[in-house]
């Protein structure tokens, strides 16, 4: 038997795979009541629990892959041929700058991270207000999440679905997507490296 760490991955994932998984996703009704926000809910509060949420997600579903996700294999952060990212901040890289995928994405995660953990971004007191820029910078950490769904979609879906992980990829993406839309977080733009999924699902 092929060990997951001999086999030889295709680049791009069967086409076939959204139509496979389909019926292991839940109900469009039960995402679409989730990503709903809450009556008296803050949307702040609603956004940064739901952002805390789908950074988790991400985390541990590109984790499962992290092994087979290196400079040699993914040496730029891209979705496809047609879209690779530059990564630019204003700590570290204030130009915009190539990254190798595994580079862009801990950055990106590393820096989310820090942004959680800044309670003049996000309040952990109810006394205290979310600034005015929150908006701003939660659509870049949306944006940039969905850039770690397309890669893992382009470069090492046949990874994830080896290791029995599709079904939750699929429902997490699913319900991200559903939840961007519906705040207007992410420019439809963005989605066009996975937009033949996205109209599936």
């Amino acid at each position: 038997m092929t060990s997951i760490a001999a086999a030889h991955f295709p680049t791009h994932p069967p086409a076939s795979q959204p139509q496979q998984q389909a019926s292991l996703l839940l109900p469009d009704s039960v995402l679409r009541q989730a990503v709903m926000l809450p009556a008296g809910e803050d949307l702040n509060e609603w956004i940064a629990a739901n952002l805390t949420d789908f950074y988790n997600q991400v985390n541990l579903i590109y984790g499962s892959v992290t092994q087979f996700c290196t400079p040699e294999s993914c040496p730029t952060m891209s979705a496809g041929p047609k879209f690779d990212y530059l990564w630019s901040d204003t700590a570290l890289f204030k130009k915009p700058i190539r990254l190798s995928a595994p580079e862009y994405i801990d950055t990106l995660l590393s820096s989310v991270q820090t942004a959680l953990d800044d309670d003049t971004l996000f309040p952990t007191k109810p006394s205290m207000p979310f600034p005015k820029h929150f908006m701003v910078t939660v659509k870049t950490i949306f944006k940039r999440l969905f850039r770690v769904y397309a890669h893992m979609w382009h470069a090492h879906f046949a990874t994830v679905v080896v290791l029995g992980e599709e079904a939750h990829f699929w429902t997490s993406f699913r319900h991200f997507v559903l939840f961007v839309k519906e705040f207007g977080l992410v420019e439809r733009k963005e989605f066009a490296p996975m937009d033949s999924v996205i109209d599936f699902l």
